[in-house]
């Protein structure tokens, strides 16, 4: 049985899945099915790096279609950090992206942080937020979990 994006992300029943489809998504270059993980709020927001802030499904749904005009995003995360509540999770990461330059594949890294909440359709993205990377590796200057 093929099920459409929107039933797909219905029944992605924990945070991790619904992150795990957003970047197959990604790497998919596919629109439809990046869109259905988002929650159904006005206020959801993305950023993209070095971007300014996206807020509403037209305008995130136009930031992504521009960038896939220039094909999939050949992107992995890495060093997934999580704090999760009843209905809500944050996870932050740092994200592994192939960029194609004149002298051939390069990479760069991101730092993201991707917000779900649990509505009555299940997990949801309300934020995805990725900054400029510093270029090393996976989780560089990650210190002890202390709270001060």
């Amino acid at each position: 049985m093929t099920r459409n994006p929107a039933q797909t992300a219905a029944l992605m029943a924990l945070p991790d899945e619904v992150e795990a489809q957003f970047y197959e998504a990604l790497q998919q270059a596919d629109l439809d099915k990046l869109m259905a993980l988002w929650s159904d709020d006005d206020e959801i927001a993305c950023v993209h790096p070095g971007g300014p802030r996206v807020v509403g499904h037209a305008a995130i749904r136009a930031s992504f279609e521009a960038i896939f005009a220039n094909g999939p995003i050949p992107v992995q995360p890495h060093a997934v950090r999580r704090l999760q509540g009843l209905a809500h999770a944050v996870h932050h990461v740092d994200e592994q992206v192939a960029i194609r330059t004149p002298d051939g594949i390069a990479e760069a890294w991101t730092h993201a942080s991707n917000v779900f909440v649990k509505t009555a359709q299940g997990w949801r993205l309300v934020l995805h937020h990725a900054s400029p990377g510093d270029g090393g590796q996976p989780g560089a200057g990650e210190g002890p979990s202390t709270l001060h």
